[in-house]
């Protein structure tokens, strides 16, 4: 398939002028640094994810767990965590939404080709709360309101644990897929700051970062650490140019925009612990963050066949693109208070989240209001929050049979979620609505909330020398659905030193996000119309409306999960390590965002919801329709070679192939059977097993010698497919090779500079099949699902100051 590529921008000299700079021989100055210690870096980390254990390394854990530094977090280009994640581990993936509404500023990421909000996120070990978006147009992860990975700025985090395995027996709710723990900064010592540059081949998406984090002294016995991070973040534009003759007198030209959008993040994080006795401290991390981004939703020409043909062209002459600009503020606090007593290790905890996600549609109109039509108005806002306490203990038994102490953590939690939709101003909704997004309504309008409690217990440690196990237990009882219960088993066998064998067995729960339960809209969708693409209006109802009733929904339930895996470890050497681990994950009742019930052919339905006072042409609502079944294998490999004077490369191989299959799908409503209409089509099927790569593959290499070093890393994207109702628009992509390269040098005793190129060879994906009803007439010429999205090469710059 053929693949054109946008021209290149002579501009990018100046970068490349910096990457020759830093690949250059070592000057003078050089004699005078220090060398690094080649050893400096282990192995193996202590891991606290996953385990109430002190002192596990990951090469004992009974569970994977994936060890991410700072520096390597650090290494490539980009300042959003989501991208950095999914360039280091083969099993997630992040594609990058455009013209998909709300869902281009806050976008999902996907562990295992499972839906987003199946990966729980924590931050230093405490819940995390989720976004207040709601992905609901025809994106990955379509139905899901995960956590922002991105409102977590690089500059606070010192590592980042990932569970690749069910937990949901030892967190709760959302660790089907395995848990992201992302830990936080400390101490007084110390502290960096860094300025970052890029740009893209085409000469677009430019992009300036200012990010730092210092350490303070609080007192005689506690610190603080204080990271700050702020960007600018141009748009890119692969959009092509229109051929249609509705497009106006710029027919023939680049009319409209199609990239990653317009983004300002503004964040603080701030990480303390004060000594209050001997035996207990108090700790609190908090943060405050703002990303105001500008997306655009899909151009309208100026010229149409309707009947507001005069009135649009005389407000847009030359046709129009509405913008979505939004506010996403994140703001949380956990405080509490730990220590010792008797022999126990206890935590108690507060923790609060909350995410606040407002939007304004900018160069628009309302035709319904006429010539007079504002061409800006304030949409609405949907606010996410959290409230949380929670109770840790823990010890270490000793037992007679067992050669080593028997770990006991016992726990309660109690947690209060909220979830509320704000009315947008009159103007944005009445009549035909805001063109590219009708503001939420009224009737959409409220706020709801529910309780749920947790009591659990884990139990781990070496049976013999050899063997270890952990058993956990957790019992849930939510207000809105009822009680879960669930279990994990584990347990791990060094057969030598070098080669041990490590297994799984759990079954777990997602509970049905407020989010699903509540989110309601009515707004303007493109959707295919008998193969041809239309702008339909479209209701989103949640379950438990009049109108979703009337249309066959039931009240939403608890995903179930049953986790299976087992791994080997070998180390052959003190620098050569390899795991491989296999696993299965079933899971029942999964709930998923309905087809878009087009009501043009079903009479019935439509007088239905009209007796209502609701009129739309498509509906759709959230349901417990879908059982699937993912396997797949994570291959980790990684080799240090000491080398000549003082010396080091670091090499590792990545691997994750992963196959999803759809197990059972529920009948459709029988009031939806006798209108001809499918609760879940093939698209929303499809989207589950193929719409991800299968396959990732990473090779990196990291050199150092003295003031010296260069990173490179080629990844391998699997092919993927992009579903349709009708088979024969699918249109599968080709694997993908990207390489990154980057080069840094230190200056002085406390300067790094780094410069270095994101997707070397300045690969695309392969472009949409050129029909109509696809890539919107050749003006969208890539697809919103590639894993590596469609900007091309990146160009960047670092300079580091560490002190």
């Amino acid at each position: 398939m053929s693949c054109k590529h946008p021209p290149t921008n002579p501009a990018r000299a100046v970068l490349i002028l910096g990457l020759i700079a830093t690949l250059a021989p070592p000057v003078a100055f050089a004699q005078d640094i220090q060398q690094q210690d080649p050893a400096a870096a282990p192995m193996q980390s202590v891991v606290v994810t996953g385990t109430r254990s002190l002192n596990r390394r990951t090469l004992d854990s009974e569970s994977p767990v994936d060890v991410i530094g700072s520096k390597e977090l650090l290494s490539t280009g980009s300042g959003e965590l989501a991208t950095v994640l999914s360039r280091l581990l083969p099993s997630m993936n992040f594609p990058r939404p455009s013209g998909a509404d709300a869902s281009d500023a806050v976008r999902p990421a996907q562990l295992r080709g499972l839906s987003p909000d199946q990966t729980l996120v924590l931050v230093n070990g405490k819940r995390r709360h989720t976004s207040a978006v709601v992905n609901v147009n025809g994106t990955l992860g379509r139905g899901s309101a995960p956590v922002d990975l991105n409102a977590i700025p690089l500059a606070a985090i010192d590592r980042i644990e990932v569970l690749r395995d069910g937990a949901a027996a030892q967190y709760g709710s959302d660790a089907i897929a395995g848990v992201v723990n992302i830990i936080l900064k400390k101490g007084a010592d110390g502290g960096e700051a860094e300025i970052v540059y890029g740009q893209f081949d085409r000469g677009d998406g430019e992009q300036a970062t200012v990010r730092g984090s210092a350490g303070f002294n609080l007192g005689q016995d506690g610190w603080v650490r204080v990271a700050v991070e702020a960007a600018e973040r141009n748009a890119t534009n692969r959009a092509f140019a229109d051929p249609r003759a509705s497009a106006g007198p710029r027919q023939g030209t680049v009319t409209q925009r199609y990239g990653d959008p317009d983004s300002r993040p503004r964040t603080l994080f701030v990480n303390s612990q004060v000594k209050v006795n001997d035996a207990i401290d108090w700790y609190a991390f908090a943060n405050y963050g703002e990303r105001r981004t500008s997306s655009a939703a899909t151009f309208r020409t100026a010229y149409t066949d309707n009947s507001r043909t005069t009135l649009r062209s005389s407000l847009y002459p030359e046709g129009f693109q509405p913008l979505l600009d939004s506010t996403s503020t994140e703001a949380s606090l956990v405080t509490g208070l730990r220590g010792e007593l008797a022999g126990w290790r206890w935590d108690a905890s507060l923790n609060h989240g909350r995410n606040r996600f407002s939007l304004d549609v900018a160069n628009t109109a309302n035709f319904s209001l006429g010539a007079a039509s504002p061409n800006r108005f304030y949409a609405g806002e949907l606010t996410s929050t959290q409230s949380l306490a929670n109770l840790d203990v823990a010890r270490e038994i000793p037992v007679s049979f067992m050669s080593g102490p028997l770990t006991v953590a016992l726990g309660l939690e109690a947690r209060h979620e909220s979830y509320e939709i704000g009315a947008g101003e009159t103007n944005s909704y009445v009549g035909s609505g805001a063109q590219g997004y009708s503001g939420f309504r009224p009737e959409n309008a409220g706020k709801n909330s529910r309780n749920n409690k947790s009591v659990y217990l884990n139990l781990e440690g070496d049976i013999t020398k050899d063997l270890s196990g952990a058993l956990a237990l957790r019992h849930e009882r939510y207000s809105d659905f009822g009680s879960t219960s669930s279990a994990k088993a584990s347990a791990r066998y060094a057969f030598t030193p070098s080669f041990a064998l490590r297994g799984t067995a759990s079954n777990g729960f997602r509970a049905p996000s407020l989010a699903q339960s509540f989110y309601t809209i009515t707004t303007t969708n493109s959707l295919l119309v008998n193969g041809t693409s239309a702008l339909v209006e479209t209701g989103t109802f949640p379950v438990g409306s009049a109108a979703a009733r009337a249309l066959g929904a039931q009240p939403l339930q608890a995903e179930k999960a049953r986790n299976l895996s087992i791994g080997a470890q070998w180390q052959p050497t003190r620098n050569w390590t390899t795991t491989v681990d296999l696993y299965r994950i079933d899971i029942d009742d999964r709930i998923v965002f309905s087809s878009n019930l087009q009501l043009a052919n079903a009479p019935a339905l439509a007088g239905a919801l009209a007796a209502q006072g609701v009129y739309v042409g498509a509906a759709r609502y959230f349901t417990n329709a879908v059982d699937t079944r993912t396997k797949g294998v994570d291959v980790v490999s990684t080799w240090r070679l000491n080398l000549q004077q003082g010396a080091r490369a670091d090499l590792t191989l990545a691997y994750n192939h992963n196959d999803n299959e759809v197990q059972r799908v529920s009948d459709s409503p029988a009031v939806l059977s006798a209108q001809g209409l499918r609760l879940v089509d093939r698209q929303t099927v499809n989207r589950l097993t193929v719409g991800s790569p299968k396959d990732k593959l990473s090779l990196s290499g990291d050199y150092t010698q003295g003031i010296w070093n260069g990173r490179a890393a080629v990844t391998r994207y699997g092919k993927f497919t992009v579903p349709q109702n009708d088979a024969t628009l699918d249109q599968t992509y080709d694997p993908q090779w990207v390489l990154d390269l980057a080069a840094s040098v230190r200056v002085g005793q406390q300067w790094r500079l780094t410069a270095g190129i994101d997707n070397v060879t300045n690969r695309y994906p392969a472009q949409v099949t050129s029909l109509a009803n696809l890539n919107v007439n050749g003006t969208q010429p890539y697809s919103v699902w590639a894993p590596n999205g469609f900007n091309g090469r990146y160009f960047y710059l670092k300079a580091g100051y560490t002190w």
